[in-house]
C-alpha cells in the first residue's frame, strides 16, 4: 500500500517516477510546537497511484522539492501549512501549480474549511481515521498507526481531486477555483515588512506614541524569534504587547505584572523592553494613527451591496462566502474612501472577480463615499 523511504538511494526511484508522471498528491507531517519554523517529519507523495512516505529527518529532499516546483500540478487538501513548509525549506516562494481540494470544495458549497476526513466521506464515501494528528512526527521509529495515517492522507487525494474537478467543470467553475489556488499560494508567501508588523497588533484606538512603541517592540520580537527559532508568542504575545503600551511599565516589577509575560523574558530582556517603551524617535517619525475599520455602509447602500453579492452568487453558482469575504469588502471600503490604487486591492478582487464583482461594487460604494468617510474616521 505504501513504502516508507529513509535511505537516499531509495529516493531515486521516486524521483524517476515523478519525471514520468508530473501530477502529485502531496501532504506533510511536521512539528511546530516550540519553534518559529516547522520541522519536517514526513513528506507524503502519491505519484501514479503509488504512495511513498519520505523521511524528513534523514533524506536530502532538495531534488524532490525542485520537482514539485516544476510539476504540472501539485494536489493538496488545506495546503497553507504545507506550502509554508515548502517555502521555508526551499527559500523559494512561487509555487503556482497547486490544486487545493479544500478550495475546490468550497466552490461546491462544502464551506471554507471542510476537513480531509469529511471531504473523503462526502465526495467518495470513504472513511479514514484521524487519530494521529498530534503525533510526534520527529520520533523514530514511527508506529505502524502513524505510517498508515500518513499514507491515508495522500492515498485517496488524487481520486478526491478528480471528483472535485469533475464537479467543478460541470458548473464551469474549475478555472475560478484554480485561480483562487494561485492567489492562495501567493498570499502564503507574502511577508509583512518588518517595519509594518505593528499594524497586525495595534488598532485605531492607539495613539501615535503607542503605535511607535508597538513598532519598536514588534521589530525586536521578530529579530529575537528568528534568531532563537522560537514562536513569536514565546517572546511576547500580541496581548502582552498591547498591555505594555497601554500600561507603560517603568521597572521590572511593573513589567512582571503585564498580561501573560514570561518570567524568563522579564529576567533576560526586561531592560531592553523597558528601553524600547521609553526611548522613541522624534515625534515626526511616529506612525500615523490607524483608520477605524469600516463595518457598515449606510442602510440603503448596504442593502444594495448585499443584494449585488447575492445575485452574482446565484448567477454563477458560487457560494456567497467564497465570492466575497469580509476582509475583502473592507479593503474595497478603504479603496473608495482613501482613493487608493486598484493594485493595492487583494489579488482575489483583481482576478476573475474583477469585472464580475469588484468594479460593480466600487461603483455602488462611490455613491456612499461621504457616509463611509464619517464611519471610518481616519485620525492622523
Amino acid at each position: 500500500m505504501f513504502q516508507f523511504i529513509q535511505h537516499q538511494h531509495d529516493l531515486n526511484h521516486v524521483l524517476n517516477l515523478m519525471d514520468q508522471n508530473p501530477v502529485y498528491g502531496l501532504d506533510t507531517e511536521f512539528i511546530k510546537v516550540d519553534t518559529l519554523w516547522p520541522k519536517l517529519g514526513v513528506f507524503q507523495i502519491n505519484v501514479n497511484n503509488n504512495v511513498y512516505l519520505l523521511d524528513g529527518t534523514t533524506l536530502d529532499l532538495s531534488e524532490f522539492l525542485n520537482k514539485i516546483f516544476n510539476a504540472h500540478q501539485n494536489i493538496f487538501h488545506a495546503c497553507s501549512e504545507d506550502i509554508d513548509l515548502i517555502y521555508h525549506y526551499t527559500q523559494k516562494k512561487a509555487l503556482s501549480n497547486v490544486f487545493d481540494t479544500q478550495v475546490g470544495m468550497s466552490f461546491l458549497g462544502h464551506g471554507l474549511q471542510v476537513s480531509y476526513q469529511n471531504a473523503l466521506k462526502q465526495m467518495l464515501d470513504v472513511d479514514i481515521e484521524k487519530d494521529q494528528t498530534r503525533s510526534n512526527w520527529l520520533a523514530r521509529p514511527l508506529s505502524s498507526e502513524q505510517l498508515l495515517y500518513a499514507a491515508n492522507d495522500v492515498h485517496y487525494l488524487v481520486q478526491l481531486s478528480d471528483k472535485v474537478k469533475q464537479d467543478l467543470e460541470s458548473k464551469y467553475l474549475l478555472d475560478f477555483a484554480l485561480e483562487d489556488c494561485r492567489f492562495l499560494t501567493h498570499e502564503i508567501g507574502e511577508e509583512t515588512p518588518t517595519a509594518l508588523l505593528y499594524q497586525d497588533v495595534g488598532n485605531y484606538r492607539h495613539s501615535r506614541r503607542q503605535l511607535m512603541q508597538l513598532q519598536q517592540l514588534a521589530v525586536w520580537r521578530e529579530q529575537i524569534a528568528k534568531a532563537l527559532n522560537q514562536p513569536r508568542s514565546f517572546i511576547l504575545k500580541n496581548s502582552t504587547m498591547i498591555d505594555l503600551v497601554e500600561k507603560f511599565p517603568r521597572n521590572n516589577f511593573q513589567l512582571s505584572q503585564m498580561k501573560d509575560i514570561r518570567a524568563n523574558i522579564v529576567r533576560e530582556h526586561g531592560k531592553t523592553i523597558l528601553d524600547l517603551l521609553k526611548f522613541l524617535p522624534d515625534q515626526a517619525d511616529w506612525p500615523l494613527r490607524l483608520a477605524r475599520p469600516i463595518r457598515h455602509s449606510s442602510r440603503e447602500i448596504g442593502e444594495k451591496v448585499e443584494t449585488m453579492i447575492q445575485n452574482i452568487s446565484n448567477e454563477i453558482s458560487v457560494p456567497k462566502e467564497v465570492l466575497m469575504r469580509k476582509k475583502w469588502l473592507n479593503a474595497l471600503y478603504q479603496h473608495v474612501v482613501c482613493h487608493k490604487d486598484e493594485q493595492d486591492l487583494p489579488n482575489y478582487l483583481l482576478g476573475w472577480r474583477y469585472e464580475l464583482l469588484t468594479l460593480p461594487l466600487i461603483k455602488v460604494l462611490h455613491q456612499d463615499e461621504s457616509y463611509l468617510s464619517t464611519q471610518m474616521k481616519v485620525v492622523e
